[in-house]
């Protein structure tokens, strides 16, 4: 039998059956009225799959800065976990890369699509796969996996109990002190920053500004892009 994660302080798990997706059980249960601080998630072993749910007390448009919260936790999560050698970036907006390969990333939703409201829930999930989605090698070169890439000691658990953690404290900065100090820490990672991108618009990718916003210049125009487009319809 799989041992239970252990959560700290202010989180509390709630597992799912196999079949179920946590991300759209946490959200069902948002709509329901749960406590923030919830995550929920599979004990599926090719995937970790978790969601968590907060109680935003601001506009939406700094609400869903969270959302880099979450992804500063997991690489610093798989930083701790994986060998030392093992890089750790982002691509903008919902991606998680491992030695360059996207392996993973989050997603969110919220009741408000407005950046002026205030939501009643935000929902944060991740996406890690431990194995290959196919028995075909190198079928997808630009998608991995955590075995893939010499992290086969990794444990689900181990990793969802590690994110929860760095999630909280990163959360805690991020309410003491605002973005500032989570932008300096996700922003080394963005390994697609100062480039020539095609998705999810193309421009050069200048920056965040101080709403997290993509910084996208085109020709002699620099354009916003808000992470609430991104935001997954419920």
């Amino acid at each position: 039998m799989m041992e239970s994660p252990q959560f700290p302080p202010l989180l509390s798990g709630e597992v799912v059956p196999r079949h179920t997706d946590p991300f759209d059980k946490a959200v069902s249960r948002a709509i329901a009225g749960v406590d923030s601080g919830t995550v929920f998630y599979s004990e599926k072993g090719d995937t970790l799959r978790a969601a968590l749910v907060l109680a935003p007390e601001t506009p939406l448009e700094d609400a869903i800065l969270a959302v880099y919260v979450a992804q500063v936790g997991l690489a610093e999560s798989l930083g701790a976990l994986a060998p030392p050698e093992v890089p750790v970036h982002f691509q903008w907006p919902d991606r998680i890369k491992v030695n360059g390969a996207v392996c993973g990333g989050v997603r969110f939703a919220a009741d408000v699509s407005d950046p002026a409201a205030t939501p009643n829930w935000l929902v944060i999930g991740i996406d890690v796969p431990f194995l290959p989605a196919s028995d075909e090698p190198g079928e997808n070169p630009n998608q991995t996996c955590l075995i893939e890439e010499g992290c086969g000691e990794i444990q689900p658990m181990a990793l969802l109990e590690s994110w929860s953690k760095h999630t909280l404290l990163w959360l805690t900065y991020f309410m003491d002190s605002g973005f500032e100090r989570v932008h300096s820490e996700w922003r080394p990672r963005c390994d697609t920053l100062g480039k020539e991108i095609d998705q999810p618009r193309p421009g050069l990718f200048v920056g965040l500004d101080e709403k997290g916003r993509m910084l996208l210049r085109r020709d002699v125009m620099t354009e916003t892009v808000s992470l609430i487009e991104f935001a997954e319809r419920v």
